[in-house]
């Protein structure tokens, strides 16, 4: 086993124990601050492809981030903000997933900071709300979480194994189609299992899983994008092995906002 592997293993079972102790050992108050802290780290990365030497911008960013998310606590206060508030999301990953496919050259500062609004702000706003949803909450942003890794990690399995045709030549050259749809069908079990564990009618679920799971994969090729864009690898060097956080919660940012979204239509969750 290689150095750089060893290290992406330990940090990922030390993040899983904390993520763990976090959600099912703490009050659902403490999941609320530690996503929001999350995002603001996420935040502070994110502002490096806006204005990368210039720390009172990123810092100015930081804090713009910040007001977004209690501006859209309170508009998500209510089942018809939240579901407006998550239509609005699905329609930027649709915009996302064009920009990436027709005009990936057109990125600027302007255009990623937006981006990063409407990327974090959603998703947190998914995953607090997953998490107060009733005494399962912190079982739904365990799923979600787990439905993000499962699809990532066939995509790359796949990928390696069968990859041929890319995904996304001018954004993420090493992503193929046949690593993309082995994620997505990667996902079918967990779908599955969630659908049995939930009690939740398989068909619209598996639907809305793999839908997610296809989202994730539109956060991933943004983020990928604008890295591209500013010249970097990775987004931070927080985590040995792994990056920054938007290394880490990327493709989170796509499938979040679109599995809440369709538990809230389909009366899963409220």
């Amino acid at each position: 086993m290689s150095e750089s592997l060893r290290s992406r293993i330990i940090t990922a079972a030390v993040l899983i124990a904390l993520l763990l102790a976090v959600l099912f050992g703490l009050p659902p108050s403490a999941t609320v601050i530690v996503l929001a802290l999350t995002v603001l780290i996420g935040a502070w990365e994110w502002s490096g492809f806006v204005a990368p030497r210039r720390r009172s911008v990123r810092g100015a960013y930081v804090l713009l981030i910040g007001a977004a998310l209690a501006l859209a606590w309170w508009f998500s206060r209510t089942r018809a903000g939240l579901e407006l508030l998550l239509a609005a999301a699905l329609l930027w990953w649709l915009v996302a997933l064009a920009w990436i496919t027709l005009a990936p050259q057109r990125v600027g500062p302007a255009a990623a900071a937006l981006a990063g609004v409407c990327a974090l702000v959603p998703a947190w706003v998914a995953l607090v709300r997953l998490r107060l949803a009733g005494v399962r909450g912190a079982e739904w942003v365990l799923f979600c979480l787990l439905l993000v890794w499962v699809a990532d990690i066939g995509a790359y399995f796949t990928g390696r194994r069968f990859g041929r045709m890319r995904l996304a030549p001018r954004v993420s050259p090493a992503k193929t189609w046949e690593g993309a749809l082995g994620g997505v069908l990667c996902c079918i079990p967990v779908a599955v299992a969630g659908s049995f564990w939930f009690s939740v009618p398989l068909g619209r679920f598996l639907a809305l899983c793999l839908a997610a799971a296809g989202f994730s994969i539109v956060g991933d090729l943004t983020e990928s994008l604008l890295k591209r864009f500013a010249g970097v690898k990775d987004s931070g060097r927080l985590f040995p092995g792994h990056g920054g956080v938007m290394d880490r919660i990327d493709s989170l940012t796509g499938a979040a906002p679109v599995l809440l979204l369709g538990l809230t239509v389909m009366g899963v969750v409220s």
